[in-house]
């Protein structure tokens, strides 16, 4: 039986012998669980605010889990693990790239799913101003792997974080393509240096969000320097 207060976990799976199987894993652990069977019943439940975390199957009937996780991350930074039978690196990355937070395949233990609900959730509700680093206008706390541009959070995909967390790291230093690629990508096995101009498009898109500026080029904090790399200017606080 769930404590009061005890978070609720949203399953999406659509075999019903997997989910009987999860939501009495989770209900067993303490936690409070809710099923559904579609893909498009998730974001209507995480809007009323009721739901901690998301537990997503992939092949659902309407809708893939992908398209469900692309739907939450316009609105939601709440925790997804996915659940599925795809074990590709393909279908990983493409996940994760999505901004899931794990990745579990069937079949699996139900014990150890727990046990990855539990750390992600700990994950999101230990991490106080003592974790955050401050870095001109921008803060890390590179255990919740969380960025904040002046003084708000950032909504950033795996890639996004990883690459900005890798400029802040030498802020300044020049980095070229290659050494990005190896630190933040050394998992994805058919990207190529676009990649990384594509990712620092989107980034610079959001910082100038934040900036208010319409084109902003000259302020840029990511700055570009031709046939070299990248670097970052953090600013003053």
């Amino acid at each position: 039986m769930a404590a009061p207060h005890a978070p609720t976990i949203l399953v999406a799976e659509d075999e019903t012998a997997i989910a009987d199987t999860v939501l009495y894993a989770l209900r067993s652990e303490g936690f409070a669980a809710e099923h559904v069977l579609l893909g498009g019943e998730v974001a209507p439940k995480v809007r009323t605010g009721r739901i901690d975390l998301v537990v997503l199957d992939v092949g659902l009937p309407d809708i893939t889990g992908f398209e469900v996780c692309r739907q939450l991350r316009t609105f939601s930074d709440l925790p997804v693990i996915f659940l599925t039978a795809r074990d590709g690196e393909i279908d990983r990355v493409v996940g994760l790239e999505l901004g899931a937070d794990d990745y579990v395949v069937k079949p699996f233990s139900p014990r150890e799913l727990v046990a990855r609900v539990r750390a992600r959730l700990r994950r999101r509700t230990q991490p106080s101003s003592a974790d955050w680093q401050a870095l001109g206008r921008f803060g890390i706390d590179r255990e919740g792997r969380r960025i904040r541009y002046a003084g708000q959070a950032l909504d950033l995909t795996r890639y996004e974080y990883g690459l900005l967390e890798a400029l802040l790291q030498r802020p300044g230093a020049v980095l070229s393509r290659a050494q990005l690629m190896d630190r933040v990508w050394a998992d994805a096995l058919d990207s190529g240096d676009r990649t990384v101009d594509t990712h620092i498009k989107t980034l610079r898109a959001k910082l100038r969000e934040i900036d208010g500026a319409a084109d902003g080029a000259a302020d840029d904090a990511i700055r570009t320097h031709r046939g070299l790399g990248y670097s970052i200017d953090i600013g003053t606080a």
